[in-house]
């Protein structure tokens, strides 16, 4: 089983690339399991077409929900789970993922789902130990990070890395790298490549700005699935490639 995490600041793209490269391992014929670390609880909406209960919105519903009430099935097959957040204004949005991840190694998802690929769609905006789970928790083998050559997404970038360094010297999750979303800002591409070198990592894959993600989110679907044959699922499709390719490495 292969585990990688996808963090990036809120707003990078983040959601949106970790559906598609879902979408894409899937058509390749692989079981995919996504499952979404943000409290807004959005990460599988493209696959779903619709937002699902979150396992906390369940804990709090239903003190003993089943897999039946955490696992959805969404496009190709892809096991769709959300760990919510708490109650706006009450409790610690990274102790909810913290208890979502518990609830479901208690319940047996993985051993049920037994999927080839999962991917930890996660907020890196501050890198706390809730939302750094993935990371130090055993849970990921390689961490991608999302970023533009904006200002805001480098710095939580430089973050996430730091924090990658800190938890690697116990063996916990590598860094597999980042992803430029371009956003079309000044000397991007020369920014990125700056805070690679700089962070000891590379870009993995470079997705163009480009109208069809946004057609296709207005269908409330992957660009995998709405439009399959375009240049961007392409782009999608070889990011998949490359991010198995580097779990691979040793």
């Amino acid at each position: 089983m292969v585990k990688i995490a996808i963090y990036g600041k809120g707003g990078i793209g983040k959601s949106t690339t970790a559906a598609n490269v879902a979408a894409a391992l899937s058509s390749r014929g692989l079981k995919v399991m996504q499952i979404g670390c943000d409290p807004k609880a959005d990460s599988t909406r493209l696959l779903m077409g619709r937002k699902i209960p979150t396992v906390l919105d369940q804990l709090r519903d239903n003190h003993q929900p089943t897999l039946d009430e955490l696992l959805f099935e969404g496009y190709h097959g892809i096991c769709c789970v959300e760990a919510g957040g708490p109650t706006p204004g009450i409790g610690c949005a990274g102790r909810g993922i913290i208890t979502a991840f518990e609830k479901l190694e208690e319940l047996g998802a993985y051993e049920a789902v037994r999927p080839d690929v999962v991917l930890y769609d996660v907020l890196g905006d501050v890198v706390c130990g809730g939302f750094a789970m993935p990371i130090r928790g055993g849970y990921a083998d390689r961490v991608f990070i999302v970023t533009s050559g904006e200002m805001m997404a480098l710095y939580a970038a430089d973050n996430i890395v730091t924090a990658l360094k800190n938890f690697g010297k116990r063996g916990y999750a590598k860094y597999g790298g980042l992803i430029l979303n371009c956003r079309n800002v000044d000397r991007e591409q020369e920014l990125v490549e700056q805070l690679a070198r700089e962070t000891g990592g590379k870009i993995v894959g470079c997705l163009p700005r480009d109208p069809i993600v946004q057609q296709a989110e207005d269908l409330v679907k992957t660009v995998v699935e709405a439009f399959p044959d375009s240049p961007m699922a392409q782009c999608y499709a070889a990011l998949a490639n490359t991010m198995l390719e580097e779990c691979t490495r040793v």
